[in-house]
């Protein structure tokens, strides 16, 4: 079993800034960590990606984030991170870590997305 901990969100003014991190943990073994990504979802809106991060490092953002947010990794710790400047209220939303995660059993491994339990961010004006 598989499990996803974030951590970081919070209530921030306008143009502050926050770190969110997310951390795998299994009680089996996890062979490999593909793509880590994190999404967002605002009231009344579908839940959109806002960064992703291949293993190799390569990057992508959703246009609205591109020179505010940056998404790491670290993978000796299994760890994804998003650090947001210069928030905005349109940020607003509760943030959820992805992870593609190839976990072994046995002789068999097993492929499939991983969602953390999602953490509030709050902008205010």
């Amino acid at each position: 079993q598989v499990q996803l901990v974030e951590s970081g969100g919070g209530l921030v003014q306008a143009g502050e800034s926050l770190r969110l991190s997310c951390a795998a943990s299994a009680s089996g073994s996890i062979f490999s960590i593909n793509t880590m990504g994190w999404y967002r979802q605002a009231p009344g809106k579908q839940r959109e990606l806002v960064a992703a991060i291949t293993s190799g490092g390569s990057t992508n953002y959703v246009d609205s984030v591109k020179g505010r947010f940056t998404i790491s990794r670290d993978n000796a710790k299994k760890a994804v991170y998003l650090q947001m400047n210069n928030l905005k209220p349109e940020d607003t939303a509760v943030y959820y870590c992805n992870a593609n995660i190839r976990t072994l059993s046995g002789l068999s491994t097993y492929t499939r997305d991983y969602w953390g339990q999602g953490t509030q961010v709050t902008v205010s004006s």
